[in-house]
């Protein structure tokens, strides 16, 4: 799997600045072919990945047409793997884990555990070796997170205790996976040291590099991190970020002899616990998506459909062990560990398949000579199937319910758990969110704080960073124009939105995003032009203001002020200027009126 010698033969290319046309055209091709088939599996609403996995598919070598070049699609889908599981450590969460603890951990390994003893008994039968029977029934036992993720948001059950608990049993799922990929490679040595000793040395080297990451890289990174955000040059910040979690991940394989996946994934928990983390993760986001597809796309490749034609009757018993056999062991081990009804059947459904984690086993055990590539092919086949029918899985849940309800005993028997209590998860509720924190957004932070009114930062400038920081200001650091950012600012819960942005893109990407997260909270943004005013507004801002003219309204006011005009009547005119979106020229009704209101007014008084 750990191909590491490949991976720097392409940095170094890379750095080198040498274009190679084939190359480009096996990222091109892989690139289209994954969108091709991501967009038909949208259009069946069924999981992105399953489309990625198919247009592999199709330009591998085992269909008519073109003909990737397996080999180079791998060496770059191998950062993809880097990436990913960086992604899944700055995620990666032990205090969500612990909240679950009483299901989730012990559920996690009992069903890894049986899961794997199911498939070696079906493997035995096959006449497959132990060794690959073990890793089959391992990979098979993952539930993918991607896939997880991404069907809890669609059922909305991401933030329920169900999904929280399905949540944390995939977490702790992760992280013996990761000691898994540390240990395969010392299990399957066939070395004439004992086993327990090739194993021992790698869990102690893994353990050293681990407490270095958490001792040492936990002041490092984020300092690094620090001084490239004080830069103020987005470029270098990216820049370090790559170079942070490929450099680790380096030094993890070569100094350390462990896997380049779990010196990425420290890398990540790392990095998790500083301010910066939501916006490495923004812009790690599109090199790990995109890398991450073409491992997907590579994984896709290799997948014969005659094979599974030929082999039909194996990759039917393959994906119902995962559907069926794990779904069905997952219900029992709920029922042992007093889970409620509803939560067992959610957890049995979100782990009803298998992927990205599945993937990276099955390729070790094929690059350590474990598993066969028809065997691999297998595991493939049951991830695709698994993947495409776990969103009707999840539609059937109510159908599932209300048959199970029928079957009085076993719903008695399944329903016997407590619901498990969960704190709520911590969220700010009526707080104003300030985006940028110039002078207007520092003017308003201080009315904010006089008032007594609780409010949250976003800036992405470091050095504001640092004094909001130090003066005990909430503060997320991030580039707002992210919707990945402003996710963790809790608009819905919001009571109004302050944008002070100058710039009129970057407002404009705002407005957006909390229109299309929060429709209902009133949204005030600062307009960088006229132009910028009207659009902005037809956006969906609750009010646009532009400081020139509010500069010109000012003089108006004062002026009119002193030639005895009433000041609510002075009021009213100029708040039907900013409603007629500062268009000077006095032409809707609201402002004829006002004006007229006002001409009676000094009339009046004149009289």
């Amino acid at each position: 799997m750990h191909n590491n010698t490949n991976l720097l033969n392409i940095l170094a290319a890379e750095v080198s600045g040498t274009p190679d046309l084939p190359i480009i055209i096996n990222i091109a091709i892989a690139l289209a072919a994954a969108l091709g088939g991501g967009l038909v599996a949208r259009w069946m609403k069924l999981p992105p990945i399953v489309g990625f996995l198919v247009g592999g598919v199709i330009i591998g070598p085992f269909t008519p047409g073109y003909v990737g070049d397996l080999h180079t699609i791998h060496q770059l889908a191998e950062l993809g793997v880097i990436f990913l599981l960086f992604g899944v450590g700055l995620h990666f969460s032990l205090h969500d884990l612990w909240e679950v603890r009483r299901i989730a951990i012990p559920g996690a390994l009992l069903q890894m555990t049986l899961t794997t003893g199911l498939v070696l008994l079906v493997s035995a039968l096959w006449g497959w070796s132990l060794a690959a029977g073990i890793v089959i029934g391992l990979a098979v036992s993952i539930a993918s997170t991607v896939v997880l993720l991404r069907n809890l948001m669609d059922e909305g059950l991401l933030n329920t205790p169900h999904g929280r608990i399905a949540v944390g049993w995939l977490i702790m799922e992760d992280l013996a996976t990761v000691l898994i990929l540390v240990l395969l490679p010392a299990f399957s040595s066939t070395g004439s040291e004992p086993i327990w000793q090739t194993a021992g040395i790698a869990l102690l080297k893994a353990a050293a590099f681990a407490v270095l990451m958490l001792v040492v890289g936990k002041r490092v990174l984020p300092w690094v991190l620090s001084r490239m955000a004080h830069l103020r040059s987005r470029e270098l910040f990216i820049v370090s970020v790559l170079v942070m979690t490929l450099g680790t991940a380096l030094v993890a394989t070569y100094l350390f002899g462990v896997s380049l996946a779990l010196g990425a994934f420290l890398a990540g928990v790392v990095v998790s616990e500083s301010h910066y983390s939501n916006q490495v993760e923004a812009e790690i986001l599109p090199f790990r998506e995109t890398f991450a597809v073409l491992f997907f796309v590579s994984v896709g490749m290799l997948v014969n459909p005659l094979q599974l034609v030929n082999q039909f009757g194996q990759v039917l018993t393959i994906t119902a062990l995962i559907i069926v056999g794990k779904g069905l062991l997952t219900i029992l081990i709920g029922i042992l560990l007093a889970a409620q009804a509803r939560t067992n059947l959610i957890i049995a459904i979100s782990l009803s398949q298998i992927g990205e984690f599945s993937f990276l086993l099955g390729q070790s055990g094929v690059s350590l000579g474990i598993l066969t590539q028809d065997q691999y092919s297998l595991l493939l086949s049951g991830a695709l199937l698994s993947i495409t029918l776990n969103p009707f899985l999840f539609r059937s849940l109510p159908w599932l319910e209300k048959g199970f309800k029928k079957i009085k005993p076993f719903w008695s028997l399944l329903n016997r758990g407590k619901p498990l209590v969960l704190p709520e998860p911590e969220v700010m509720r009526n707080h104003a969110v300030v985006i940028g924190y110039g002078r207007v957004g520092n003017h308003i932070v201080e009315v904010l704080t006089q008032l007594q009114v609780p409010f949250l930062v976003v800036e992405l400038d470091a050095e504001r960073l640092t004094e909001l920081t130090n003066r005990g200001i909430p503060v997320l650091f991030g580039d707002a124009a992210s919707s990945d950012i402003l996710k963790h600012a809790y608009l819905k819960e919001a009571r109004v939105v302050v944008i002070t942005l100058p710039n009129e893109t970057a407002a404009s990407s705002v407005v957006a995003t909390v229109r299309d997260n929060a429709p209902d909270v009133p949204v005030v943004v600062r307009g960088a032009t006229l132009q910028s005013v009207n659009h902005l507004m037809e956006m969906g801002a609750n009010a646009v203001i532009y400081p020139e003219l509010e500069g010109s309204l000012e003089i108006m006011e004062q002026t009119l002020l002193h030639l005895g005009y009433p000041e609510n009547n002075i009021f009213t005119f100029k708040e039907a200027i900013r409603q007629d979106r500062y268009n000077l020229a006095i032409t809707t009704e609201s402002e004829k009126q006002a004006l007229t209101t006002l001409l009676k007014s000094v009339t009046v008084n004149r009289v």
